[in-house]
């Protein structure tokens, strides 16, 4: 009996920048016309939590006005055929309102908030404002669950774990320069399938072994997805 191969799919801003939702790239170096520095960093939080809890409110209320786009419903598909892991960039929830349910957010997520002392007190979002004042159970004010640039990455390590055991991996709108999440495909097994979906010419495939498909990832995952489908029932 053939193998059913295990597969685990690497998503970036570029999967959902068909939705709707900017992407940091795309802005010039601007997140939204504030600099990363003072939105996305514990040092903008200490200088100016108002302008942060702004920022966030602002993408929050933008991300609940988006909807999956035919990626995110494609990956819905494929998890339907093979045993199928997201690892996501992303801080929205559109792979999960599309329908998929293994889902790790390395980044951490914006319909969630904790504490910015006790960080174990995580609490999902009521509407999409949170405001200074705003407390957790032990009376400490709630920030963004997020993780900002400077900050360590909790969930890389289960990531990379899910990555060793990956027959096959999909690496879905992101630019590979953004560490740690770029090291994972150093850990895919020897002679695992590696792709590539972005529209970039700047990106560099080579380097990983991965077959590059040039194309948005609307256009291009429907075709994979049903390509890969085909593969195994043949």
């Amino acid at each position: 009996m053939t193998k059913i191969p295990r597969i685990v799919v690497l998503t970036g801003a570029g999967i959902s920048s068909e939705s709707g939702i900017k992407t940091f790239r795309d802005s010039g170096g601007l997140w939204e016309e504030h600099a990363i520095e003072d939105v996305a960093t514990p040092e903008g939080w200490k200088r100016n939590p108002a302008l942060v809890l702004e920022f966030y409110n602002q993408r929050r209320k933008q991300l609940l006005e988006s909807s999956p786009n035919a990626a995110h419903k494609a990956l819905v598909k494929l998890a339907k055929h093979f045993p199928t892991q997201i690892i996501t960039q992303n801080v929205d929830d559109l792979h999960e309102r599309a329908g998929s349910e293994n889902v790790l957010h390395l980044h951490g997520e914006l319909l969630k908030v904790r504490s910015e002392v006790f960080e174990e007190l995580v609490y999902p979002t009521s509407g999409w404002e949170l405001k200074l004042g705003d407390l957790c159970e032990r009376g400490t004010q709630l920030r963004p669950h997020i993780v900002w640039f400077g900050e360590q990455v909790p969930m890389i390590e289960p990531a990379i774990e899910m990555v060793k055991q990956a027959d096959t991996v999909i690496v879905i709108g992101t630019s590979l320069q953004v560490y740690p999440a770029a090291g994972l495909l150093n850990h895919a097994p020897y002679g695992s399938r590696k792709f590539l979906v972005d529209p970039s010419e700047d990106l560099q495939p080579d380097m990983f072994r991965l077959t590059h498909i040039q194309q948005t990832a609307g256009k291009a995952m429907p075709k994979l997805v049903d390509e890969l489908i085909r593969e195994f029932e043949l």
